[in-house]
């Protein structure tokens, strides 16, 4: 079944746009996407196929999810957020499945765009309900992908009308020095503001706002007003 879900991943592969994505994903030497290959699939293609091959053992999903091809990975992770999101008798027990799955394979979830695809709609999903004490171990880790992890996971109680996680978890990577965290965890407290409450935003950067990394900050008030904006920016 693997053989054939890769002979359709090549007949949607674009070389073109392959080399636009490996540019924008920031493949080079040195950067958060070094050696990510790409072949060139958009998101809506590969939810196509990961919907088509959504019945893939497990063992199949390891192996693509091993795969250096960045594609190979995503589908990976779209058919275990179809999976974990399908409602049978085994419901619970599947879902605890896939949740330990996911988490033990955070090494091949290496990338911006597979940690937002997937963290809040498996992770945040299963942890809704349960002790939040494993995000909290992921905010401290030493692996990016798995601190981008710990606040995107977040989204799921923002959308259920819960926010003080996420403001936990900003807190603990207010000093991170990637970007990526900072846009993370500015995007994070946008959309507390948008979805829960802006005057709980607003008192949260009143307390922290200066030391917040710029990208972070500007993340995080880009639905205020012109005159808020300017407040928090310049008075740094």
């Amino acid at each position: 079944m693997i053989k054939k879900l890769r002979e359709e991943l090549e007949k949607f592969a674009s070389p073109k746009k392959a080399k636009v994505y490996q540019r924008f994903f920031k493949t080079g030497v040195g950067e958060y996407g070094e050696g990510d290959v790409f072949l060139g699939l958009t998101v809506p293609q590969s939810r196509t196929i990961a919907i088509k091959y959504r019945g893939l053992e497990f063992v199949d999903i390891r192996i693509l999810l091993q795969s250096k091809m960045h594609e190979e990975r995503l589908i990976a992770l779209l058919i275990l957020v179809y999976r974990f999101n399908q409602k049978d008798k085994k419901e619970n027990k599947e879902k605890r499945r896939i949740f330990d799955f996911y988490l033990a394979h955070t090494k091949y979830i290496n990338n911006w765009d597979l940690v937002d695809l997937s963290a809040d709609k498996i992770v945040g999903q299963y942890l809704l309900d349960k002790s939040k004490d494993i995000l909290f171990r992921l905010a401290r880790s030493k692996n990016l992908w798995e601190r981008r992890i710990s606040i995107v996971a977040t989204y799921k109680f923002i959308k259920d009308g819960r926010y003080q996680e996420t403001l936990t978890i900003s807190k603990m990577l207010l000093n991170d020095q990637h970007d990526l965290i900072h846009k993370a965890v500015g995007w994070m407290l946008r959309e507390v503001g948008k979805n829960c409450s802006q005057e709980v935003l607003e008192k949260f950067l009143k307390k922290n706002y200066q030391k917040m990394p710029r990208t972070m900050l500007r993340y995080a008030i880009e639905r205020f007003s012109k005159e808020k904006k300017e407040i928090f920016m310049y008075n740094k």
